[in-house]
């Protein structure tokens, strides 16, 4: 099915007949046994058969009877049943399933005996029990009674492949389900079997085998437990780093979803085990709110309570598959410190309030600071869509202000236009499809593992089918490699370098002599292919003239131009307006055509939306810390997130009046005058735009009286005579609608210079990083399990750079600035010279809040004994 999608439409299809049980078939080429009985009904039973891995033939549970004519025509049975899942029909092929021939019955019922040999009976403690296809399948396909006598095989139990999987050996079946996940998929080769016969078994990598010295001088837990080799893999302590293939400690995102496919319980979540059982869940579809990809996701909760979550199916966006964090990352919306009364500021102290006091007290100053001075908007890259038009219509018509910015983030006026020209308002774009039967991308200020987890699989699909990517950063990430990628070097800031070559190079107007000419003709041509892709992430922010380059780029080669942000609210919030200059839709602030058409949808004269462009997120805190503005008005911001966290603490505190729409306790928060919770998404319904232009709606989880931003804006905004029209979600969402899609010009394409690097001061280094997917964020926070396979903070230096700072690997070094210092382990690393890169946010690695620097910025390296004065 997937291989006749990628055709062209008018690309004739070549198909074959097969008989199954009787039925006449016809099925494009290639089609397995399998899957040409599902097409007319004809299930067959199967533990390691999945549609998105290689077919296996492991389980042998799906053996049928196969005919095939020979070369006079005359039909001959093979001599012995065939694996469904393994062979694919030919023209003339007579199957017969366990439904018609006596055969193909038995040879399933004696595959189950065996499987059922020496399987636990504890189906009422295992987590899979009623949702298990072994149950479900011994009970259609097994024999009634037992003829085993002897006693069952066992293993200790359990074995953590990592802090958050679980393995029961004696559950086992050997369907290499996980392990083809791993290799194929993920390309985390962190599971895989082991020994041969009878002895053979799934479980983590021998650490002996690889020569590694485990945790506990190779024991597990108790001081009596017997040695590796002799009781099998070590059970190593929760917490504690586990080894993959390379020795390194075990470090996948997407452990998870081999748990979702095991198919019977061998493999378990560690959160999830023994706290439920599957008939007492309520589930609930819904959208994983980590990244912008959008992935289908279900919500199993019982009794109030979100109990696990799972991968949804969804062939488009993110098939079967979602990262660690939206598979495990959901306890922030039940988390102690979260928000469930308003909260009102009296004699300098946060005291609780009621609704009807929070809002008028909330009105009134809103109010009041709007005519003294005006009020700022900062929604934070997080809301729904439905909550990011009600944020862009009370910041308009209510706050009367452009001064709008969702960007929590390093943000440019470069960025802001380039959204505003080439991405707001264009409707679905670049796919997941696309990217998979691309033959080349490019990735510009994007790591797509660790910012858009679901991206990298359907990249890494894509590069086994022949996709080349390539990827301008200071060194090959171990994503990068997964994904055979190539590496165009670069040190933070020279992007806009990289990409305007390139776009010369394409164009023609490049000279030879003046860079690596075979490189740059050999990207350049890959992009100039038909389907090619130029993926930018938000992290080109901070290179000046980059977005224009990659503009260019894209115009010169024919290459699709995708730019996807971390957050999953971001794309939504371009979509609605929430930065200065734009209306929803893509609509120009100063186009008098689409003021007209926004203040008809809005039911307001043109005359009374702003009419000069707003401050951005940096000109806003800014214009709050002298007082130019008097308030402001704050969403789902982490003030550590910004690109000077200090600063945006010192003007909330400058501000005279701060009102705050929070899921939890934050900095913000504990600043505000008034605080006003808001529902997180397990409570509401609503939708998120993913990064393709995909309108992601989900349905509320669990009944709760906390309200989302659009009914408390709407709440907000009618005791200031405003209707927004948003105090129901299906009002809300209808809202969104109520534009036509924008038919005028569109904004300008932003025309910045790219800027000559400064030069780098002796001692120093220029700063390179991005976020980790796991790392210090607070929609992680209360997640021990998921936090023990994050990535351990490192300084990442080039041996050249850091013999100049007379440090080696595992030594530690200090980067500091007049702000602050960070101390962490060196790890030499085949990367660009006189950089040393740091993870933004990780634990005991806060790079905005501890430097108040960017990537991009000089640093100060030193050796961590010499740099304890710094």
């Amino acid at each position: 099915m997937t291989a006749t999608t990628d055709k062209p439409a008018s690309t004739p299809v070549e198909t074959v007949t097969c008989t199954i049980d009787e039925v006449e078939v016809t099925v494009p080429k290639g089609t397995l046994i399998i899957r040409a009985a599902e097409q007319v009904g004809i299930e067959i039973p199967r533990f390691c058969d999945h549609p998105l891995l290689e077919p296996a033939g492991a389980c042998r549970q799906c053996l049928v009877e196969v005919a095939m004519p020979d070369r006079e025509g005359n039909l001959r049975p093979m001599p012995k049943p065939q694996a469904s899942c393994t062979m694919t029909v030919t023209p003339g092929m007579v199957v017969r399933t366990q439904r018609t021939s006596a055969v193909a019955d038995k040879a399933q019922q004696g595959v189950m005996e065996l499987l059922l040999m020496n399987h636990p009976l504890d189906c009422p403690v295992c987590d899979k029990g009623g949702e298990c296809p072994l149950q479900n399948q011994a009970m259609t396909n097994g024999r009634a009674e037992s003829r085993f006598e002897d006693v069952k095989r066992t293993f200790p139990k359990p074995i953590r492949i990592s802090t958050q999987v679980l393995l029961d050996r004696e559950r086992c079946v050997l369907c290499q389900r996980c392990t083809r996940f791993s290799e194929e998929i993920a390309g985390d080769e962190f599971i895989a079997l082991q020994e041969r016969g009878a002895h053979q078994q799934i479980g983590r990598f021998d650490e002996e085998i690889l020569d590694f010295a485990p945790p506990c001088g190779g024991h597990g837990h108790g001081d009596d437990e017997a040695p590796a080799r002799a009781a099998g893999p070590v059970d190593i302590p929760l917490g504690v780093a586990l080894p993959d293939t390379s020795g390194q400690p075990f470090a996948s995102y997407f452990s998870g979803n081999t748990v979702q496919i095991c198919p019977v319980g061998a493999l378990t979540g560690a959160r999830y085990r023994f706290r439920s059982r599957p008939f007492d869940l309520v589930s609930t579809p819904g959208v994983a709110e980590h990244d912008s990809c959008g992935s289908a996701i279900r919500v199993d909760h019982r009794r109030g309570t979100v109990m696990r979550r799972l991968s949804g199916e969804d062939p488009v966006v993110n098939e079967s598959w979602i990262t660690d964090k939206d598979r495990f990352a959901f306890t922030w919306q039940s988390a102690p410190d979260r928000l469930t009364t308003p909260l009102v500021r009296t004699d300098g102290e946060l005291r609780p309030a009621s609704w009807v006091e929070a809002l008028e007290v909330a009105a009134q100053g809103l109010a009041a600071a709007r005519d003294d001075g005006g009020v700022a908007a900062l929604p934070g890259g997080r809301l729904t869509v439905e909550d990011a038009f009600a944020w862009s219509r009370f910041a308009r018509t209510v706050l009367r202000t452009d001064d709008v910015d969702q960007r929590a983030r390093v943000h440019s006026v470069e960025e802001a236009d380039f959204l505003a020209h080439a991405v707001a308002g264009t409707g679905v774009g670049v796919t997941f499809g696309d990217l998979e039967a691309s033959p080349a991308v490019l990735l510009a200020g994007l790591e797509a593992e660790e910012e858009a987890g679901v991206t990298f699989l359907r990249l890494r699909k894509g590069v086994r089918r022949g996709t080349r990517v390539f990827s301008v950063a200071p060194f090959a990430s171990r994503g990068l490699a997964r994904l055979d990628g190539t590496l165009l070097p670069g040190a933070p800031g020279t992007e806009a370098e990289w990409l305007g070559t390139l776009a010369a190079q394409a164009a023609g107007d490049l000279v030879p002599a003046d860079a690596d000419h075979e490189l740059l003709a050999d990207v350049a041509g890959a992009l100039g292919q038909d389907g090619a892709v130029l993926l930018v992430g938000e992290r080109l922010a901070a290179a000046p003239g980059a977005y224009t380059a990659a503009l260019r780029l894209a115009a010169a080669t024919g290459a699709r131009l995708a730019w996807i942000p971390r957050r999953a609210g971001e794309r939504g919030g371009v979509e609605a307006g929430l930065l200065p200059g734009l209306l929803p839709g893509g609509r120009p602030l100063s186009d008098p055509t689409a003021r007209a058409e926004v203040a008809a949808a809005w039911g307001i004269d043109a005359d009374a939306l702003p009419a000069a462009r707003g401050l951005d997120t940096v000109g806003i805190l800014d214009a709050l810390s002298i007082r130019q503005l008097a308030g402001v008005l704050v969403g789902g911001v982490e003030l550590a997130d910004l690109p000077d966290p200090e600063h945006a603490r010192r003007a909330l505190g400058a501000a005279r009046f701060v009102v705050s729409l929070e899921v939890r306790r934050s900095e913000v928060t504990d600043l505000a005058d008034v605080v006003l919770p808001v529902a997180p998404p397990v409570e509401r319904a609503g939708s998120y735009w993913n990064w393709e232009g995909r309108v992601r709606s989900f349905g509320q989880a669990l009944e709760s009286s906390a309200l989302p931003d659009h009914r408390v804006l709407d709440a907000l905004a009618a005791r200031l005579d405003v209707d927004l029209g948003t105090l129901e979600p299906a009002a809300a969402h209808r809202a969104v609608a109520a534009l036509p899609a924008w038919t005028g010009d569109r904004a300008a394409a932003p025309d910045q210079q790219p800027v000559d690097p400064a030069p780098v001061p002796d001692g120093s280094a220029v700063l390179a990083g991005w976020r980790l997917q796991l790392d210090d964020g607070a929609l992680q926070d209360g997640e021990p399990f998921l936090a023990g396979t994050a990535k351990t903070p490192v300084a990442r230096l080039s041996a050249v750079t850091a013999a100049g700072f007379d440090v080696f690997d595992g030594d530690l070094v200090t980067v500091a600035t007049d702000r602050g210092a960070i101390t962490l382990p060196v790890a030499i690393t085949e990367m660009v010279d006189h950089v040393v890169w740091l993870p933004l946010a990780s634990v005991g690695c806060r790079v905005h809040d501890t430097l108040g620097v960017s990537p991009g910025d000089p640093v100060r390296v030193t050796p961590a004994e010499k740099g304890a004065g710094a």
